[in-house]
């Protein structure tokens, strides 16, 4: 898409519908019998250092869903959303095959493949990174560091 202001409106309305699924599971995950429900979870899939990696992946799929939301330091967060999603896949998903009813990961792919998208093309100029772009510049806009690759000159 060219036009900067559509394609900042698709980013944002992406970047938020990610976020509160992140937010949602993260919450799920804290609300599932306090701590010792998802660390009982992730003991039982095998998942290494379990009860850290339970309280990491809650904290990380709670904040990284409301980062994604405002647009705050979104190619970190989404970076590190998408190698929670590769985990998930591997640990909890990919032995049960693509589909999502039966167990597989399907859904995960399609979270990890979204928030990938949003750690290279970050999160549009309708967002907390837009704001801060002019003092941090790889939290630019994706429409205004293009323009700066590109050269204003003639």
């Amino acid at each position: 898409m060219t036009n900067p202001i559509v394609r900042s409106a698709g980013i944002l309305i992406g970047r938020v519908a990610l976020g509160v699924i992140f937010l949602a599971h993260g919450l799920q995950k804290f609300q599932q019998n306090g701590w010792t429900g998802p660390q009982t979870g992730f003991d039982a899939m095998g998942v290494p250092a379990a009860s850290f990696s339970a309280f990491a992946v809650t904290w990380l799929e709670i904040l990284g869903g409301i980062a994604l939301i405002v647009g705050l330091l979104t190619p970190i967060v989404a970076v590190l959303l998408t190698l929670d999603m590769i985990g998930a896949l591997f640990i909890a998903h990919v032995d049960s095959g693509i589909w999502v009813s039966d167990g597989g990961y399907e859904f995960v792919l399609a979270l990890g493949a979204g928030a990938l998208i949003l750690a290279v093309v970050g999160a549009g100029r309708f967002s907390v990174d837009a704001a801060l772009g002019s003092k941090v510049s790889w939290l630019a806009a994706d429409d205004s560091r293009s323009r700066d690759l590109v050269g204003t000159s003639h």
